[in-house]
This record gives C-alpha cells, sequence and structure tokens, in this order.
C-alpha cells in the first residue's frame, strides 16, 4: 500500500474530526499513545496493517488515510466503471467526475460498495436455499399439508354420496391438517427472519459450534496459558467454557465443542501464544519452517496462525479443513475468500488437491473473481487424523491456510501459474470452468 508523507497528518485530522481522544486510538489498535503522536506527526511510518486498523477504528477506507480521500474515491469510481464494461464508462475521465461533480461522484462510489455487500448477501441466501436442511424439512412439512388438505377437498367435492361419519372424519382431518400447515408456515417464517441478515442461524451441531468461534474470530483467549497444566484442570477449563457458550444448546453440539476446545489447548500447550507470535514475526510466517521451530505438524502450525489475534504486524489470516468426503468440517473465512456455508466448494481449491496428495504440502495462489478480483496464497496440507492402523483404514483430513496475497510480495513458491477458482459453482460467475456442477447465478465475469 502506497504511503504518501502526510499519512500522519491525514490520521491526526480525521482523529480530530470524529472527537477520538489519542490515547484510546492508540489503545484501540495495539500500539503505544507516544508511538501514534510521532505517526501523526509524519514522523514515524506506519505498516499496512497498522493503517488498516487505524482505518477501521476511524471508519474510513485505509487509502483516505495513506494516499487521501482523493484517490480513494478515483479508485472506487474505476472499480465501478469495471462493472459493466459493455457500456463504454469513461474511466478515464474519473478525475473530472470527481472534481466536478463531487456529490455524484461519492453516490456512484457508494453505491458501487452497497452492490458488492449484496453480491455477498446473495451468495449466503442462495447458499442457503439450496443446501440448508433445516429449510427444506418446513417446506417439506408446508407441501405435505397442503398436498393433504387437497386431497380431502377433491373427495369432499367429488360429487359422488359420502356417508355423514366419513364426512365429519374427512372434515377433522382437514382441521388437523390446517392446524399443521399453519404451525409449519409460522414455523418457516419465523426461521427465515432469524436469519434474514448475513448471520445465518445455526442448523447443525457444527453450526452451533461455528456461530460462537465466528463471533471471537476463533480465538479462545481462555484456553491460552495452559502449558504446563494438569490434564484434570485443561479438562474443568473445558467444560466451563462449553457451559458458557450460550448458542451451544444440544448434547451433540457440545460433543463438537468439546473436540474442538481439546484440540484447540493441545495446540496452544505446544505452541504457547508469546512464543509462537515472536517466531511468526521472525519466520515471516512461515508454517513449514514454524512446524519445524516447535516440532508440530503442519495441520496444527497452520490453525495456530489462523486462530491468534491479529495485529500491527500479524496479518488476518483464514483457515478451512475438510474430511476424505470432500465435506467442510471447519471455516475460518477472511475478506474477499468467500466459504459456502452449505453444500460443496469450488473443487479447484489446493484443499481438495491435497487429498490426492496424502503428506504432502501445497502451495499456490488462486483468484477469485470479481469485478475487481483479489488473490490469496494457499498453503494445504493432508495428513491421517489418527495414528495408521493395519485392522482399518486411514482417515484423512485436509487444512489449508488463506493469506491475501500482494504481487508485490516476493516468495520461493509462487512461480507457478495463477489458479482461477471460486466459492462455489452457484455463485462462480466463471462459465468456462471444467468442474461447473451447476448454472451460476451471477452474470459472467467481465475479466
Amino acid at each position: 500500500m502506497p504511503q504518501s508523507r502526510l499519512a500522519g497528518s491525514r490520521i491526526r485530522e480525521r482523529r480530530l474530526f470524529l472527537g477520538y481522544k489519542q490515547s484510546a486510538l492508540a489503545k484501540a489498535v495495539g500500539i503505544s499513545a507516544a508511538y501514534l503522536n510521532l505517526i501523526e506527526h509524519n514522523r514515524r511510518r506506519a505498516g499496512a496493517q497498522l493503517v488498516r486498523d487505524l482505518a477501521r477504528e476511524l471508519k474510513t477506507d485505509p487509502r483516505a488515510l495513506t494516499e487521501g480521500a482523493e484517490v480513494a474515491l478515483l479508485g472506487a469510481l474505476r472499480e465501478a466503471g469495471q462493472r459493466m464494461p459493455d457500456l463504454a464508462p469513461e474511466t478515464h475521465r474519473s478525475e473530472d467526475l470527481a472534481g466536478r461533480f463531487p456529490g455524484w461522484a461519492s453516490l456512484v462510489a457508494a453505491q458501487h460498495q452497497r452492490i458488492r455487500d449484496l453480491e455477498q448477501l446473495v451468495e449466503a441466501l442462495s447458499d442457503r436455499l439450496t443446501h440448508d436442511p433445516e429449510l427444506a424439512a418446513s417446506l417439506h412439512e408446508v407441501i405435505s399439508a397442503v398436498t393433504a388438505i387437497r386431497s380431502t377437498v377433491g373427495i369432499l367435492t367429488g360429487g359422488g354420496e359420502i356417508d355423514a361419519d366419513w364426512q365429519q372424519r374427512f372434515m377433522r382431518n382437514m382441521r388437523d391438517e390446517g392446524l399443521r400447515l399453519s404451525g409449519a408456515a409460522q414455523g418457516l417464517v419465523g426461521y427465515l427472519d432469524a436469519g434474514a441478515d448475513q448471520d445465518m442461524a445455526p442448523v447443525v451441531p457444527g453450526e452451533e459450534l461455528a456461530a460462537f468461534l465466528d463471533r471471537c474470530d476463533h480465538h479462545l483467549d481462555k484456553l491460552e496459558g495452559l502449558d504446563g497444566a494438569a490434564r484434570d484442570d485443561i479438562s474443568a477449563r473445558i467444560e466451563t467454557l462449553v457451559a458458557q457458550v450460550a448458542s451451544v444448546q444440544t448434547e451433540a453440539a457440545k460433543d463438537v465443542a468439546r473436540r474442538h476446545f481439546q484440540q484447540y489447548a493441545e495446540d496452544a500447550c505446544a505452541m504457547p501464544q508469546g512464543a509462537f507470535q515472536a517466531a511468526r514475526r521472525d519466520l515471516s510466517g512461515d508454517p513449514g519452517r514454524l512446524a519445524a521451530r516447535f516440532g508440530q505438524p503442519l495441520p496444527s502450525v497452520m490453525r495456530r496462525l489462523a486462530f491468534l489475534p491479529a495485529g500491527r504486524d500479524v496479518p488476518a489470516v483464514g483457515l478451512v479443513s475438510c474430511d476424505g468426503s470432500g465435506a467442510l468440517i471447519l471455516r475460518k473465512s477472511v475478506p474477499g475468500f468467500a466459504v459456502p456455508r452449505f453444500g460443496a466448494a469450488c473443487p479447484y481449491w489446493p484443499l481438495y488437491q491435497s487429498l490426492s496428495r496424502p503428506g504432502h504440502p501445497i502451495r499456490a495462489v488462486v483468484e477469485m473473481p470479481g469485478t475487481t478480483p483479489r488473490r490469496f496464497l494457499c498453503q494445504a496440507v493432508c495428513l491421517p487424523r489418527e495414528p495408521l492402523r493395519f485392522d482399518k483404514p486411514p482417515v484423512f483430513e485436509a487444512v489449508m491456510l488463506i493469506e491475501p496475497f500482494d504481487d508485490a510480495q516476493v516468495t520461493t513458491t509462487t512461480d507457478g501459474p495463477i489458479l482461477a477458482v471460486g466459492s462455489s459453482c452457484r455463485v462462480c460467475p466463471r462459465t468456462e470452468c471444467a468442474a461447473r456442477r451447476e448454472a451460476s447465478l451471477l452474470a459472467a465475469d467481465p475479466g
């Protein structure tokens, strides 16, 4: 992210405009007030992650701090112009539009952002309508009740002579089916209302746990600092945490939560947070080198990288895992890389490629489609979940780490071609794809 010498002045101007105290802003982004003071007076340069943190707290675009509001607006206008290239918008005159009609230019940029947000909502709702088991069961209940009522009405109005006793029976059946239909319809409406936003209501035990993990960004502070603790103390801490999680209600969900918390505690004990974060900075977050330093398997290191909180020098990363059938087990998303909640994901993900190459780590740069395609560095590995045995086949689990990729960053393992991937076929605009299973709801990718 290019930075001008006036970035500190813009940060200070925005902070004063919002009435934000310097000490409060510094605390919110995890730095000292003295260091923030140096940044605001252009005597220190803020790193890319710190700029993003400051922009989040100051409720503005990071580019508005590093390049100026005009540059951020021009970038948004150019992205909006790329959305419908068939209309041949004069993108080369974006600066003229922003200068002569700043209000209209801001409106176009805001609508472009709104469209992007709505596209993400369409992806989530489409995924839900296609694969949500609770929704399918509710619709089946409604259709079943309607069919029964329709059949009863057909018999009563068929014109034949019906005994009075049978007429009463049919009327009772129709009343009962009407009540069932009413209850099913009310339940369906309530369920849809509960999940009207992107934070969908849990529908299976794993989703109950996922709802909690998403709220805490998958970091469990209560299970940190347990290295050297007795096994019983760790188990007691896990049981306390399970009891405190409001979204985990069913026994099945509690069992899923216990297994996840146990795994988290084992990783935290083997790789304490302070030591791991220091090694992460020293080794540039390389999972292979971190695994060698701590003597831990790659999946454990990848989970630790994804679950520890991001900071100024520690970027936020995503993580997904699947079993041998390809079913997603764990999801921690990262902005720009959509992970389907239900159904199958894109088979071109390195996650699935690793299933055919157990024990062989795979690293690749992938590109998600869109008006402004985004690239990510994905690192995946597939290993047996349990020790190998002669009396049963191994159960494999694949894990993939997802990091935003900057074309300017230098790595020794990204010389291969950029992989064009998607989220799932239903919301992927790539029409010419050999792996496509169903038609897309979105228009063709303009790129």
